[in-house]
């Protein structure tokens, strides 16, 4: 079966290359531990073709990593769901944020969704100064009582709580603890390291994407999330400053990265279970419900994925992931012990046609 499911990808892969639709894409399907997909087609630069080790800017789809490495920091008792950030992070407990918990971070739902509409590029790489930046920010709602996807704020809330509970950035924590124990130290960055440069993707915008994206109204409720440079696209992805800054609510990955840490937080993967399978229950259980103040969608989420939808297309429960606004995407079905990761280089804001595809194939083979 797997081998047939090799040939079904790599096909559905090459035809969306060949027809103009993608310029490079990875996919990887894990079943209950196993690599069983690993495939590559087109371009990821001019000179350059896709491998599986190319590194791929995956947007919001990393949140998941971030969310990965504080369910293991919580299983080894380092920290808790319902820490007070403020009981670490002091600065943070300023203006009426000092209820809010990591579980509140997790569920999109400690009130401070967006960064400030005049924020530059600059300051949006400084680490310090970007937690500065959250510290200071007044809450849209009472920690707890609504839910806004926290598209940007995430990761430094995440990255901070975990910086000061293990002395160590998010990237070196995730890098020694995640990456090294499942071998995939060089597939997950935060931020990427200047010795690995040479294997990101170059990103090119999908015009129709990128018109449509465009044609949302001023007010959509994602505008106000921060400034509109800072959206996510092909120039933001190949930009370097932004490539090499840790961002944890954003990465750079390899399909069969991101497959495997889902692997892992389901079954065994080559002798290492990331959590146990009370935990998995815990995390994938859906912990929110209603309207997402920022998306205008459902807020379905568990603690630090969404939950029962892939994009925004309903499925099973038993689901779990993130998708990436450019169409990268990673999500795991604890039902039928799979996960599913797809990257790619042609940044479509609006769809996740690749993904879709070959989730649907691995989801009716396994």
């Amino acid at each position: 079966m797997s081998e047939l499911l090799q040939e079904q990808i790599q096909s559905v892969i090459d035809g969306l290359v060949a027809s103009g639709a993608e310029n490079g894409v990875q996919a990887a399907v894990y079943r209950r531990g196993e690599l069983i997909v690993d495939a590559v087609a087109g371009m990821a630069s001019a000179r350059r073709p896709v491998a599986s080790d190319t590194l791929f800017y995956a947007a919001s789809a990393v949140k998941g990593v971030t969310s990965t490495v504080v369910h293991v920091l919580v299983e080894e008792g380092v920290l808790s769901y319902d820490t007070v950030v403020a009981s670490l992070w002091p600065e943070f407990g300023a203006h009426g944020k000092e209820s809010a918990t990591v579980r509140q971070v997790l569920t999109h739902s400690a009130g401070v969704p967006a960064v400030p509409a005049d924020l530059t590029l600059a300051r949006f790489c400084d680490w310090d100064e970007m937690c500065a930046v959250i510290a200071g920010l007044e809450p849209w709602w009472v920690p707890g009582s609504r839910v806004g996807y926290h598209a940007v704020t995430f990761g430094f809330i995440v990255g901070e709580v975990v910086r000061r509970v293990c002395g160590a950035p998010i990237s070196s924590v995730l890098a020694d603890g995640i990456g090294a124990r499942l071998g995939i130290a060089g597939e997950l960055y935060f931020g990427v390291p200047a010795s690995e440069l040479g294997r990101v993707a170059h990103f090119e915008d999908d015009p129709a994407g990128a018109a449509m994206f465009a044609s949302l109204p001023p007010d959509f409720p994602l505008f106000k999330s921060g400034p509109r440079s800072l959206f996510p696209n092909a120039a933001l992805a190949n930009n370097v400053e932004v490539t090499m800054a840790d961002i944890p609510a954003w990465g750079t990955v390899t399909a069969r990265g991101l497959a495997r840490m889902y692997a892992a937080l389901m079954s065994e993967v080559d002798g290492v279970r990331l959590v146990p399978p009370s935990r998995l229950r815990e995390i994938t259980a859906l912990s929110t419900t209603g309207l997402d103040e920022m998306t205008g969608g459902p807020a379905q989420y568990g603690l630090g994925y969404t939950v029962g939808q892939v994009g925004m297309r309903p499925v099973s429960p038993t689901v779990f992931g993130m998708v990436g606004i450019g169409g990268s995407a990673a999500y795991a079905d604890t039902a039928t012990g799979i996960s599913v990761a797809v990257t790619k280089n042609r940044f479509n804001p609006t769809e996740i046609n690749a993904f879709d595809q070959v989730w649907d194939l691995a989801t009716r083979a396994c």
